[in-house]
């Protein structure tokens, strides 16, 4: 499983098949593939320089993954460095039915599509085994709500969905205040517990997320 399929997973509704946070998808999708792309050494993120510096992403030469998902996405890094903010948009407007299929394939989720008004063709993904996706959110409960150490592929997770707002949606775990999980939430994207390499990831692509997340979030209030 990749990251962004563990995502996408966590953000959908068991029961109805729709997706939390539709509106802002593409940006936490396209962060996940970032962050698998990172974790395998395909590319690397400069270190910011400044407080107002835009770090870059950076192809690693001959490094080309062989999952057809990362493959393309790395194909767009390749030419030259790129922004994060940049990448979000050009890998992550994609992503959400390419993904969608592949827990399909996995046997994780069902596609149920149906017209809407007799017009409309309207699809969603509903949980077919949820055996995964509950060990996801019990390792996801672990670190935030435990105390456990996060290993990166959980990091990772826990800043996509804090930077995108889904994280109390995902958790559903009432015996915590929000402003508590948002706060412990910031203390593992800021902790010491992954390599450097990692942590200059999670923390540009966090960023970039929240960002965008929270422009797209002004936006739609003030139309």
């Amino acid at each position: 499983m990749l990251i962004v399929e563990d995502l996408l997973l966590l953000l959908l509704d068991d029961e109805k098949g729709y997706i939390a946070g539709e509106g802002t998808l593409y940006y936490p999708l396209g962060g996940a593939v970032l962050m698998d792309l990172a974790l395998a050494g395909d590319v690397r993120f400069e270190e910011k320089q400044g407080a107002f510096s835009t770090a870059k992403v950076h192809a690693v030469e001959g490094a080309a993954p062989e999952d057809d998902l990362l493959a393309d996405a790395y194909a767009v890094v390749a030419p030259k460095p790129r922004t994060v903010n940049e990448l979000l948009i050009l890998i992550g407007t994609k992503l959400r039915t390419r993904v969608a299929d592949r827990l399909v394939d996995k046997g994780l989720v069902r596609r149920d599509t149906k017209k809407v008004l007799g017009l409309f063709r309207s699809t969603t993904w509903p949980a077919a085994d949820a055996a995964h996706e509950e060990e996801l959110r019990g390792r996801v409960k672990a670190v935030l709500v435990g105390g456990e150490e996060p290993d990166a592929r959980t990091g990772a997770l826990i800043a996509l969905l804090s930077a995108s707002g889904s994280l109390h949606q995902v958790l559903q775990y009432d015996e915590l205040k929000w402003t508590e999980l948002d706060r412990r939430a910031r203390a593992v994207v800021e902790g010491q517990w992954a390599a450097e390499a990692v942590r200059n990831a999670i923390t540009a692509t966090n960023a970039a997320v929240a960002a965008a997340a929270a422009a797209t979030a002004v936006t739609i209030a003030t139309q």
